[in-house]
């Protein structure tokens, strides 16, 4: 009798479809945890990434606003019709001379494409930096030449990538061209003047941006390790790392500015100015050497405050993120 009703109920079709069903749902249910947990590893393995660029991102906005006039007051400085003038004017006149004519307003004039630039830009410069040096030094600091050579190569990267909008950025605040919005610029850009004009100064731009933050890398990262350890969880941290920042930003500055110069001609006219050496000589044969360094007052104050800033609170936000 117990074997009848046993076999009656496992050839019972209600009884079937009931165990069937019991069995899909575990079976499911299995495969949906499997899911979950590869989902949950695979937002763990990309956390560190994501924070990277997102602290990276608020960090170089913060600076982009608050240092814009000052890379205004650069671009101004080194645009043809300032290069070309027999007038000296200085990082102050010209300050004076944006106000009287554009308002306090006008010392902010590219900040938009600034911004458009610094958030994914900065964003993925500290993101491939933490993971370049997370991959191949996930054990040791780098050396000296090496951290040279992780700046160097994630501003590459992110030089390339970003460079269009960076020429927007200098046409807006050299005050010679008149542009709707930042996608209707690159589209009239690359309508007028095609591929070339949006990556029009790329060497130049590669020339002055590479060795910049490798060699900001670089000292940045030998100074910070010259901390004493028994000052690496005090308050004083942040200012600690923003000082190491201004000195190797004042460095990279320095010798880096002829390139940038040269790139900010390069970038106003790409036509005239199709190679580095061309806009080298017209900036020799009207100013001689020194009009190499115009605007590296602005320049270097600008990079330097913006580039420690950029770091510090970078490196804060990093360590409430809990990563380094």
């Amino acid at each position: 009798m117990a074997e009848v009703c046993r076999v009656g109920v496992l050839r019972s079709p209600g009884h079937v479809g009931v165990a069937l069903w019991f069995r899909i749902q575990s079976v499911g249910y299995r495969r949906l945890e499997d899911c979950s947990t590869c989902i949950r590893a695979s937002l763990a393995t990309k956390a560190p990434m994501i924070k990277s660029f997102l602290a990276g991102s608020f960090s170089g906005t913060c600076s982009t606003i608050l240092f814009q006039p000052l890379d205004l007051v650069k671009t101004r400085l080194q645009s043809p019709l300032a290069i070309g003038s027999k007038s000296h004017a200085g990082m102050l006149k010209t300050l004076v001379t944006v106000i009287r004519n554009e308002k306090v307003a006008g010392l902010w004039k590219g900040v938009t494409p600034s911004i458009w630039r610094c958030v994914p830009g900065v964003g993925m410069y500290f993101c491939t930096l933490h993971e370049l040096k997370a991959f191949f030094f996930s054990e040791n600091d780098p050396t000296a030449a090496q951290s040279l050579l992780l700046g160097a190569t994630a501003r590459s990267i992110v030089g390339v990538s970003m460079l269009p909008v960076t020429v927007v950025k200098v046409r807006y605040e050299c005050g010679m061209f008149q542009y709707r919005g930042v996608v209707a610029a690159l589209k009239d850009l690359y309508r007028q003047e095609g591929r070339k004009g949006l990556y029009s100064g790329l060497s130049a731009t590669l020339l002055r941006d590479v060795p910049f933050s490798g060699i900001y890398f670089m000292c940045y990262s030998e100074l910070k390790k010259r901390i004493p350890s028994d000052q690496l969880d005090s308050s004083f941290v942040p200012v600690l790392h923003f000082t190491c920042g201004i000195v190797a930003g004042a460095m990279a500055s320095a010798i880096t500015q002829p390139a940038d110069v040269i790139k900010t001609q390069m970038q106003i006219h790409p036509y005239k100015h199709k190679w580095m050496g061309s806009a080298a000589i017209t900036v020799y044969e009207i100013n001689g050497l020194k009009g190499f360094f115009r605007g590296i007052v602005p320049r270097t104050v600008r990079r330097t405050l913006m580039a420690a800033m950029a770091w510090t609170v970078y490196e804060q936000i990093m360590k409430r993120l809990g990563l380094k």
